[in-house]
């Protein structure tokens, strides 16, 4: 380390990224920091961590090497065993004659090369590759925590990892540093590994001859990449999360649910945690909360300008309910949190029933339903009102009795926001009316239903031109949104990096499709019209319906093609449906065609 410390230090004064005495003071604060020069650098920002591998590569006359584009042949891979390149950090690349040419964030003494050199038995050539990117490397090519699993194999092949004194009672730091290759150790890097690359579920599956991880990560399922040694640890896994949400180790034939918190350098993690017993094993899925969000605005959410400003109006009534559609998984809870967060004030009292309370925000008192004590939505609903709310958000409107209580909250004073699963927004009025909520105290007291899908974001390192897009694309586009003609219509795509674990796609954002209730629906909903007939009374108002908002998003750059035709359906147009003669649902048979608009 020492040795390292130098030549860097030496390498950042020659090529003029800091001056001599820069140089003494900050090798003199990284040593009191228990940190090497490098790190403490790039922690402070000073330089970065690309700055360093230039710098070196130039002192020392070695190459640098950039892992996008290389394919490292599995030969290689297997020549070189796991547990030596994690312990000297290097990544094998190509195998020429006698010599092995390996990848390193930092130059080996000669002893470390005579060592590698006879464990390899070749030549070795070293070039200098960025940290972050050679640990990716690793991970990706070798399986992470691969390391750790083929310790645990060596040395404690029989060893079940659970602490007695571990009873739930304190949180368990993901990225605390032990060389003991414990079961304890691999489930934190499972569930630390899945923080890092921004998944929201772990899902643990057993087959007869196999364990499957996945992450789902911008909504998509992902193989995690463990190695498949894994699965000699499945029971042991299972029983070191089990431990952590406080559950029953011996109960493997019954559904358990469970919750715990674990930490990072960075914030808590909330983790919702449920098994199910399957014919192989029992299978696990870890929901993971992040305790501190960054409540986003309405405009960061996807609501384009049009939409802001039609919203915005919406959360500002005194009264009235707002209702957001659309399956589970599709962003209604974060929707409703960015609507509570810009309209929560001193001078208002907002309170919310949840089930389960998935972020803490401040200023508002959150309230979590438990249908085993039967405290349902309706029951707290009722205990809610003593509390002279100002602002009520109901978590789901499930059964008569929460629609009917929820509705005349609304008509009493109150601004209520809540959630249906209904495909599009048209079908939320029908599904009220289906569970026996009286048409008229339907059209009196909702003032909107919000449609909402989630679609993924391009990924900003690898975005380029899609120079294919087909026709008839085009030409829907053209179509939905009024646009004079196809040449002004630019399609964009991700081609795939490290980035966005070459998937193309970063990020989600959600497209929206905004039904306000007017007096003609409000009419039509007095008169127990069908939704397809509201639907058309909508187009014929002004709806903006999920499609086109997707479309929208397309010619922006932000999101492709395909992500948009994955969530919506194809719309029928004001222009084809104006003259159509207004109808109730029983005269409205032949229309049994017509597409949905906004799911």
């Amino acid at each position: 380390m020492k040795q390292f410390n130098k030549i860097l230090q030496e390498a950042l004064v020659n090529h003029n990224l800091l001056s001599d005495d820069e140089a003494k003071q900050a090798q003199a604060r990284a040593q009191t920091s228990d940190l090497s020069l490098k790190d403490f650098l790039i922690q402070k920002e000073i330089i970065t961590s690309r700055q360093v591998m230039i710098a070196l590569s130039q002192s020392l006359n070695l190459e640098t090497i950039n892992f996008d584009g290389i394919d490292i042949n599995q030969e290689i891979i297997d020549r070189v065993p796991v547990k030596f390149v994690w312990y000297y950090k290097f990544m094998p690349i190509k195998i020429e004659g006698n010599i092995l040419t390996i990848a390193s964030s930092q130059p080996f003494d000669v002893k470390t090369q005579d060592e590698i050199r006879m464990h390899v038995g070749m030549e070795i050539e070293v070039v200098l590759a960025d940290e972050h990117d050679l640990i990716e490397a690793l991970k990706r090519h070798y399986g992470f925590a691969s390391d750790t699993i083929d310790r645990i194999i060596t040395r404690e092949p029989q060893s079940v990892s659970t602490s007695t004194q571990d009873n739930g009672q304190w949180i368990e730091d993901l990225e605390r540093q032990t060389e003991d290759p414990t079961v304890s150790h691999l489930v934190n890097q499972i569930i630390l590994e899945a923080y890092k690359k921004r998944a929201t579920d772990i899902h643990i599956e057993p087959y007869r001859n196999r364990v499957r991880f996945r992450y789902r990560i911008d909504g998509i399922l992902m193989d995690a990449n463990l190695p498949d040694d894994v699965k000699h640890f499945l029971p042991q896994i299972l029983s070191r999360i089990k431990i952590l949400a406080n559950l029953s180790i011996t109960e493997k034939r019954l559904p358990q649910d469970g919750s715990a918190v674990v930490k990072t350098k960075e914030q808590h993690l909330d983790l919702r945690i449920s098994t199910i017993p399957t014919p192989r094993g029992e299978s696990l899925v870890i929901r993971i909360l992040p305790s501190r969000v960054t409540l986003l605005s309405l405009e960061k959410l996807g609501f384009n300008p049009e939409s802001v400003g039609l919203f915005r109006n919406l959360i500002k009534n005194p009264h009235g309910i707002i209702f957001l559609t659309g399956p589970t998984g599709s962003g209604k809870t974060t929707t409703l949190y960015a609507c509570l967060n810009e309209i929560n004030s001193s001078e208002r009292k907002v309170i919310t029933l949840e089930d389960p309370v998935e972020y803490e925000m401040d200023g508002i008192t959150q309230v979590q339903v438990n249908p085993k004590l039967n405290f349902t939505f309706s029951t707290g609903l009722r205990s809610l009102l003593r509390h002279d709310p100002d602002i009520i958000m109901i978590g789901e409107v499930r059964d008569l009795e929460t629609a009917e209580m929820a509705i005349r909250t609304a008509l009493t004073g109150h601004l209520v926001f809540s959630t249906l699963h209904t495909n599009d927004a048209p079908s939320g009025i029908t599904r009220l009316i289906d569970m026996g909520v009286e048409p008229y105290l339907v059209a009196s007291s909702v003032e909107a239903f919000v449609a909402q899908r989630l679609v993924r974001l391009i990924c900003p390192k690898c975005k380029e031109k899609n120079l294919t897009p087909t026709e008839s694309f085009k030409s829907e586009i053209r179509e939905s949104l009024n646009l004079n003609s196809s040449d002004e219509i630019t399609i964009y795509q991700g081609r795939g990096c490290d980035h966005c674990n070459h998937t193309g796609y970063y990020g989600r954002m959600a497209i929206y499709g905004i039904l306000i209730i007017n007096d003609r629906i409000r009419t039509a909903i007095l008169e127990k019209s069908g939704s397809d007939y509201i639907k058309m009374i909508a187009m014929q108002e002004g709806l903006v319906t999920l499609r086109q908002n997707g479309w929208k998003a397309v010619l922006e750059g932000q999101t492709t093609v395909s992500e948009v035709m994955n969530v919506t359906v194809k719309d029928e147009y004001p222009g084809e449906i104006k003259d159509k003669p207004a109808c109730k649902p029983t005269e409205n048979k032949g229309n049994g065609h017509m597409e949905k608009i906004s799911q």
